[in-house]
């Protein structure tokens, strides 16, 4: 080959190598550029998710107290167990509560003895009153029978046919008739008060009794929450008290949780503009090597975290950083899943919500 000849051939892969150079380059800076728009989210790469991994399974544990005071007779669960509502976790010494319940029942039949004996009482007063009353009648019968013989006795001493004294004694019999109707009168009057009396006096024997049975009840009650049972069904955590141990009401005796599962997401406020309720959700578990599960925005909290804490930020002092605030958002699982029963509160997971659905 001439040296022309090789002149010509470097200088043409010199040529293919700067075209070359070239695409490169250009290649390079198209997918910076890419990298940039998809960092960013700008277009074509517009965002159709919203991700958060400051998220938690939640569930109704309810913490199990007895309500009554009393050493431990039984416990017949175990760490963990699975219980169905009204199953009795733990007994409490209920002798004295036993005890308190016939007190009550005791009190009880006194208070109805008594309302009984107030209605003898009552009857007997109307029994007496119908007495008086009958011999008030019979003293009226008397003093007009008085009052007849006194004008006959009257007109036979006008004439003569009769002495001054036989008159006196007519006088003193009408008098003495009078001074009978007044006496059964004032007589009446008496027994009509009694029976009033009982009357008045039913309504505080009947407050009585109801207050023994409100007594009985709360006695019945009591007996009652010595035995701790499971207010529904689900698995129970650590049991924190053992046989002979002495409670009292309030003492945490153990932990139930229900089956029921749902995820709390706290996303960032810059997030929550293509959020909604009822758009789908997919969520991955740490503690179960990242497996993914799916589930349903349910709905939205009606402040930020903070405004529910104790303590809430004072903006106004003169160090205001902005910081983009947490919003929770509650999280309904979906049912048809395996290994939900794995799921347990208080597991991180990493939640991404589906917007396209807004976006539409």
């Amino acid at each position: 080959m001439s040296q022309q000849d090789a002149a010509k051939a470097q200088a043409s892969t010199r040529s293919n190598l700067r075209i070359v150079s070239l695409f490169s380059a250009a290649a390079i800076g198209l997918v910076g550029v890419l990298v940039i728009l998809y960092a960013w989210q700008l277009p074509p790469f517009t965002r159709h998710s919203q991700f958060t991994d400051n998220a938690y399974v939640r569930g109704l544990t309810t913490f199990i107290s007895p309500q009554v005071n009393g050493y431990i007779t039984a416990v017949n669960v175990k760490d963990f167990d699975y219980v169905k509502q009204g199953d009795v976790l733990i007994q409490i010494d209920d002798r004295q509560y036993k005890q308190r319940v016939h007190q009550a029942e005791a009190q009880l039949a006194m208070k109805v003895a008594a309302l009984n004996n107030n209605l003898q009482q009552r009857k007997s007063a109307e029994a007496v009153i119908a007495r008086n009353d009958a011999a008030l009648k019979n003293a009226r019968a008397q003093s007009l029978k008085s009052q007849a013989d006194l004008k006959r006795v009257k007109d036979l001493t006008a004439d003569g046919s009769l002495s001054i004294r036989e008159r006196d004694a007519a006088l003193a019999s009408a008098a003495q008739g009078n001074a009978d109707i007044e006496q059964a009168k004032a007589t009446l009057a008496v027994s009509q008060q009694d029976l009033q009396s009982a009357i008045v006096n039913r309504a505080a024997l009947e407050a009585d009794v109801q207050n023994a049975k409100a007594a009985l009840e709360m006695a019945q009650i009591d007996l009652q929450n010595t035995r701790i049972v499971a207010p529904r069904d689900g698995q129970l955590g650590q049991i924190a008290v053992r046989l002979g141990a002495y409670v009292t009401a309030g003492t945490h005796l153990t932990s139930l949780v229900p089956p029921q599962r749902w995820i709390i997401a706290n996303v960032k406020e810059t997030q929550l503009a293509e959020i909604h309720a009822g758009q789908p959700v997919t969520f991955t578990v740490d503690a179960l090597n990242d497996e993914k599960f799916r589930g349903t925005v349910e709905n939205i909290s009606p402040a930020t975290g903070v405004e529910f804490s104790a303590i809430s930020p004072d903006n106004a002092t003169g160090n205001f950083v902005k910081i983009a605030q947490r919003i929770p958002v509650r999280i309904t699982i979906n049912s048809d899943q395996q290994n939900m029963h794995r799921l347990r509160p208080g597991m991180s997971v990493q939640v991404t919500i589906d917007t396209r659905e807004a976006n539409k």
